[in-house]
């Protein structure tokens, strides 16, 4: 397992901001060698720091307007029903996010839907989904802030070797 230090540190909030960096790049930014910085970055992503890359694609210009959140309530909390609804929904494509929260619901998710009637056909869809007996959307109106990942503190990490 690597050591959580400056460097890898430095390294995963740059790959957070821009996936796309080179190995000269990080090594540049993290203050050392590429050779090593290779060797983090590979343990980093095999011991699951990193989950994956991906491009952060504009929905609208590709035809999803529209992009709500959806407050699931199920009739029971039964590890097999709550299992079974998990499945379901990871099998449809305009579920972006599933995430089984406690409170007011069973299940918060993200969806996307190409237009009103879409979005409208996706409720409606959930609502007569075995199980559901609650459905609450909130259609997002407008999105002042989306930052992927999480916040990466550097100041009070204590520096590495450039060998580790």
């Amino acid at each position: 397992m690597p050591k959580m230090d400056a460097i890898n540190l430095r390294i995963l909030s740059d790959l957070q901001h821009n996936g796309r960096m080179t190995n000269v790049e990080l090594a540049a930014n993290a203050g050392i060698s590429p050779p090593p910085c290779l060797r983090r970055l590979r343990a980093l992503e095999e011991d699951g720091y990193i989950r994956g890359y991906h491009a952060d694609l504009d929905g609208p210009k590709l035809g999803y307007e529209a992009e709500l959140f959806a407050l699931i309530g199920l009739e029971s909390q039964a590890l097999d029903r709550l299992q079974a609804f998990e499945t379901m929904v990871s099998e449809w494509p305009e579920v972006r996010e599933c995430h089984m929260v406690r409170g007011g619901g069973d299940f918060l998710l993200r969806l996307v839907a190409r237009n009103t009637a879409d979005e409208n056909a996706l409720t409606q869809r959930l609502t007569g989904t075995k199980d559901v007996i609650r459905v609450t959307t909130f259609p997002v109106i407008q999105t002042a802030k989306r930052e992927p990942g999480i916040p990466i503190e550097l100041a009070d990490i204590p520096q590495a070797d450039e060998d580790t």
